[in-house]
This record gives C-alpha cells, structure tokens and sequence, in this order.
C-alpha cells in the first residue's frame, strides 16, 4: 500500500489523471468483456434447434463485446423463474412466456395477427413475410425504446413456425363444430383462455410438458401446435386414423430473447436484434423441414367457406383480449401495418389501425 502512495505522490497532476481515465476505461472493458449467462429453452434440450442457434449466437456476439455461455432447460417456466430471480442475464423462451417483459413484441404472438388470406384461401409465404416485416421494425434502430421495458430488452426474435389446429377427430373443422369440445390452453397465456371460451369450447389447462400426452391420451380433442412439435410431442399417436393437422393457421408463434440490459455492453440490444434477424431464413428452413417431415394424409383442408369466418373471429378476438389489457394495442397496429404492406388489397385495409 506504501508503494502505490509513494507511486502516486510522484505523478504529476496530469499523469494522475490519465492514470485515472485509463483505470476507468479498463474497468468498463473489463465490465463489458465480463461472462454472462443466458438461459435456454428447448424442448430437446441441447440437441434441438433453439439451443443450436443459441450456441452460433454466443459465438456471434463475441465481436460485440459479449463473453456469453448457455444454460439449457427442457422446462421453459424454470427458465423465466431462473431469469427473473437474477441467475441468468438472458433468456431464450416463447413469447407466451417473454411477453410478460415487453408486451409490443409479444404481441406478435397474437391470434391470427400474421395470417394472410388470398383469393379465399392461406398464403403461408405471405404469412411468414409478416412475421419478417415486424421482426425487421423491431430490429430498426427507430424502434429501440419500444423494445426497452424497465432492465428488459428485446435481444430477438424468430418464428418457431406456424401453429395449426390439431384435432383427434376430422369432424372438428368448422367454428359451429368446435362448441363443447375440449381445447389445450396454455395456462400462462390468458389470451388463449379468452379465445376458447368465445367459441364456446372448453379451456383445458397444459403447459408443454404435459400438453403431448394430454392430447394422446384424449384430455383433449384439439392442440395448437407448430410442426416442429409433432415428432418430440408424438402427436401421431392422438391424431391415429380419425384426427388431422388443418391447414389454417392459429398464429405464428416466436421465440423471443430477452436480456438484463444492464448486464450487457451498451448498444449490445440492438446488434443482437439485429443478428437475430439475419437468422430469419435459418428458421425458417427448419419450419419447412419440419412440416415435411409430417406424412401427407395426416394434413387436412379446411372447408372454404369456414375460412372467413375463422379470420373474423380472429380478428374480433384480439380487439376483445387487447381491451382486457392481454394484448398490447400499439403491437397489434404495427403487425395490422405489416399485413396490410404484404396484402394491400384486403378490405380491413381501408383503416389504419386495428384498434385504437
């Protein structure tokens, strides 16, 4: 301790200050170059897809002043518990679970928010161009307040791919046929909830640990699931020879990543928003695979006259639940935006706004 204030004493004023300066600027590298942990769920654990893309992830933001190491979990609630406690700095889930940190991006988790419809009939491409549009607003540096809520920031998102109507019986194809029937709900997202019981169905509470074998074994008489999910939840086994996987989908749900802003380098949020958006074809490319991956005869059409008053019911349905406060109404006028730039000839094109 002597030799540092016999070293100090013999600085001039302005070395001392340089010395200072240096001293400040190294602690803020050092800060910056600090470990963080992000929390990672999927379904597979380390051998799925979300964690692979974690991992090139943690390897990109290298160059971005982020030393970045993984945790993997199989159950998504510990994961957002594990994150809200302070023992992760990041977290990796589904926007059913993020959306309780920034409602505008998880309002692209909403019901039928992405769907295009052309000529009486799904365009599943344009679909997914509204889903890239609002991730590319997002990720615009414009958009950077809207993606801050407190200490949380939106770090990405990605489409985890569509999600149909899975039924155990073809019947269940029609609105009018889905009265009384039992549907999974996941219990975190009071949305669905409100969703179910407007058309007269029955809310069955799952999360995706019990949402397989509650389907399988006939807890349930409909699931609404992305194809990634058909072979690690065995849904071939409650569609068997009666059921079917309905082309019309329910939403587009995303994983979304939501860091500690205060845990990462300044300006670190947008990059990675960034980085998450080139890896848009990526995901995309493994949705695809994985509806390939789904035998023909298990797809079903749904009946064309049953399609608008689907999309009706959609869309009067995310007006009531933004009304309730379970959707962010600010979210649902920027993905209106996006749909009505990809499908410009649709007629609820002649307003503006969803809701105001």
């Amino acid at each position: 301790m002597a030799l540092i204030q016999r070293t100090l004493a013999r600085l001039s004023p302005l070395s001392l200050a340089a010395a200072v300066v240096l001293g400040g600027t190294m602690g803020v590298t050092m800060s910056a170059q600090a470990k963080t942990l992000i929390c990672v769920w999927d379904v597979a654990g380390k051998t799925g897809d979300v964690y692979a893309s974690a991992t090139d992830y943690a390897l990109a933001m290298q160059k971005n002043g982020a030393d970045i190491d993984l945790k993997s979990y199989v159950d998504e609630r510990v994961a957002i518990e594990d994150f809200r406690a302070g023992q992760c700095d990041g977290v990796i889930a589904t926007a059913f679970r993020t959306r309780q940190f920034n409602m505008v991006a998880g309002s692209l988790d909403s019901i039928g928010s992405t769907t295009v419809i052309k000529n009486g009939k799904v365009d599943i491409d344009a679909s997914y161009e509204v889903v890239r549009k609002v991730i590319q607003v997002f990720s615009d540096p414009k958009a950077g307040k809207l993606m801050v809520e407190g200490n949380y920031e939106v770090g990405g998102i990605f489409p985890l791919g569509a999600a149909y109507p899975i039924v155990r019986d073809r019947k269940i194809n029609s609105v009018e046929a889905l009265s009384g029937k039992k549907i999974a709900a996941f219990d975190y997202d009071k949305a669905q909830g409100v969703m179910i019981q407007r058309i007269g169905a029955q809310p069955v509470s799952v999360d995706v640990t019990n949402i397989g074998p509650k389907f399988n074994n006939g807890f349930v008489d409909m699931v609404t699931l992305p194809a990634v999910a058909f072979k690690p939840f065995e849904l071939y086994k409650g569609i068997g020879t009666t059921g079917g996987i309905g082309r019309f989908p329910i939403m587009i749900p995303t994983v979304q990543v939501i860091l500690n802003k205060t845990k990462f380098p300044e300006g670190f949020g947008e990059k990675s928003r960034q980085y998450w958006l080139s890896q848009f074809d990526r995901a995309l490319g493994i949705i695809q695979t994985a509806e390939k991956g789904i035998p023909t005869k298990m797809w079903d059409e749904l009946p064309a006259e049953s399609i608008p008053k689907y999309v009706l019911m959609f869309r009067e349905s995310r007006i009531e639940i933004a009304k309730q406060g379970l959707y962010n109404k600010q979210g649902l006028n920027i993905i209106k935006r996006a749909r009505c730039s990809i499908n410009p000839t649709d007629a609820e094109c002649a307003t503006k706004t969803e809701i105001d």
